[in-house]
This record gives structure tokens, C-alpha cells and sequence, in this order.
């Protein structure tokens, strides 16, 4: 299987009640700990990128080495950006070798989001690659919109997305206090647009027993960015430490980071696979 888009996968997700980790990574040890976490699990993973490193060479530079890695997998892998929200960075993405893209206009007004993302839909496909939209919003922070009903199916029937990142309380970022997630406006969403696998922004901290719910309410696809990102921090201080001082070559002082950010990956590709 080894590199391939989001559709498939997504698809199967949501017929088995189950979803698909994605992952934010930035650089070589929290994309290799992916891998290795979805290859222990034997299950499908989604890596990808924010949009900000598609502003600087280093996304173009680390597209090349996904695919490395991903072709060395046997399993399938997806490699997609996250929150893109220029027509610009769709494009850039998938000439870089994206296999998947996300058009994020959820800031805009409906008939913009909906021209924006209908144009980097049909994009994605002329490159045999997948597309994900956002109806609501998703926010760090206060300014949420939740997502109206009537209109995801309007956006989604529009616009042909393949998936579909819909609000429901969730918020990017650490919470100060536990969300509160409507998993009534998630199953409605998922009952009136069956053929597309919803997607759930902000799984950071979110509590694992809500997580569940949305997966059974329609939920194919869970983004993982602030707590993947702090394991990986929080792993090499404490590495460091270890050291005290003492000379390390680099890369055997990131095997035990590389090592910490798979086990924290596996656990969460097991949960979300139902497992």
C-alpha cells in the first residue's frame, strides 16, 4: 500500500466506527515515531504538516523524506496538509507530493469557503489526491463556530470534499477546562451526509470517552498536533537532563525521544481503531 490518499482509508473508518490518527509532525523523529506507532498497531495513518512550514522550504524538504519513509511501509500512509489557508499552499502541497490537502476557509463567508475549497477539491483530484474542507470553526481559543447542519451539506454536496473537519466544541490547543462536545450536531451532520467521513480538529486533551463517542457518531479522521508536539518536547528535556552536560551523539540522544513519541502515538492509533 505505502503512500497513498486519504480517501480509502477514511472511507473504511467510518464504515467500521473507527478513525484514522493524524498526526502533526516537523521534522524526521516525529515523523519516523508515527511510522513506527502505525506499524506496531498494524493500522492506516494520516502525517501531516502545518500550514506555516509550506511558507519556507521545510515542508518541501520534509515531503521528500515522507516519502521514504512511507515506501518503506506496508501499510497506508497519507501524507497531507493541515489547515492550508491560501489557494497557494494547496498548490505548492501537492507539487511538493502531497498525497492530501485541506483547504481551510472556515474563517470566511459561506459562499467564499465554499468557491475556495470547491476550486482546491477539484485541484487535489487533477493529482489523483484527496481534499478536506471546514464548515464552522475550529478555533484556539474562544471564537468556535459550531457547524449549522444545513449547511455541511450544502459546503460538503458543493464543494466535493472527501472529508469533511466539522466543529462540535472541540478547540486547537490545551484546554483550561474540559470540552464539552456535541455529539448530537456530529450524528446529525454524519446522518444527513453518509459518503463523507467527518474529521475532528482539536483532539488534543480532548477526554478519550468523547473522542469515542464522536468516532461512533461519524468522526473518521482524529487530528492530533499540541499533545504529539509536547510529548516530543517534553521527551528531549528530559533527555538532557540525563546528560548533564556530558557529549552525546545526536542521533542516539533522539532514540529514546523517537522511542517515547511512538509509544504515545501507538496508544492513541489503538484507541482510535476501537482496540
Amino acid at each position: 500500500m505505502a503512500l497513498v490518499d486519504m480517501r480509502e482509508m477514511l472511507a473504511a473508518a467510518r464504515g467500521e466506527h473507527r478513525a484514522v490518527g493524524a498526526f502533526n509532525v516537523a521534522n524526521y523523529e516525529t515523523a519516523r515515531a508515527v511510522l513506527m506507532a502505525a506499524e506496531r498497531e498494524r493500522q492506516p495513518v494520516i502525517i501531516q504538516m502545518y500550514m506555516r512550514l509550506f511558507d519556507s522550504e521545510k515542508a518541501c524538504d520534509l515531503i521528500g523524506m515522507l516519502h521514504r519513509l512511507a515506501h518503506r511501509s506496508a501499510l497506508p500512509v497519507a501524507v497531507h496538509l493541515d489547515h492550508g489557508n491560501t489557494i497557494r499552499q494547496v498548490k505548492d502541497a501537492l507539487a511538493w507530493g502531497c498525497t492530501s490537502v485541506m483547504y481551510d476557509g472556515s474563517r470566511s463567508p459561506l459562499a467564499e469557503n465554499i468557491r475556495d475549497t470547491a476550486f482546491c477539491a477539484q485541484y487535489a483530484r487533477n493529482f489523483g489526491a484527496s481534499a478536506e474542507g471546514e464548515i464552522g470553526h475550529v478555533a484556539q481559543g474562544d471564537d468556535t463556530a459550531l457547524t449549522d447542519v444545513s449547511e455541511a451539506v450544502e459546503f460538503a454536496r458543493a464543494t466535493g470534499v472527501d472529508a469533511l473537519a466539522v466543529s462540535i466544541g472541540t478547540a486547537h490547543g490545551y484546554y483550561k477546562q474540559a470540552p464539552k462536545l456535541d455529539i448530537d450536531r456530529c450524528r446529525a451532520i454524519a446522518e444527513a451526509l453518509p459518503e463523507v467521513p467527518l474529521v475532528l480538529h482539536g483532539g488534543s486533551g480532548t477526554p478519550l470517552a468523547d473522542v469515542r463517542r464522536a468516532i461512533q457518531a461519524g468522526i473518521a479522521k482524529v487530528n492530533i498536533a499540541t499533545e504529539y508536539q509536547d510529548t516530543y518536547l517534553k521527551s528531549c528535556r528530559k533527555e538532557l537532563e540525563k546528560l548533564d552536560g556530558k557529549f552525546l551523539p545526536v542521533d542516539k540522544f533522539f532514540d529514546p525521544v523517537v522511542e517515547a513519541c511512538a509509544e504515545h502515538a501507538a496508544r492513541l492509533i489503538r484507541f482510535f481503531a476501537g482496540k
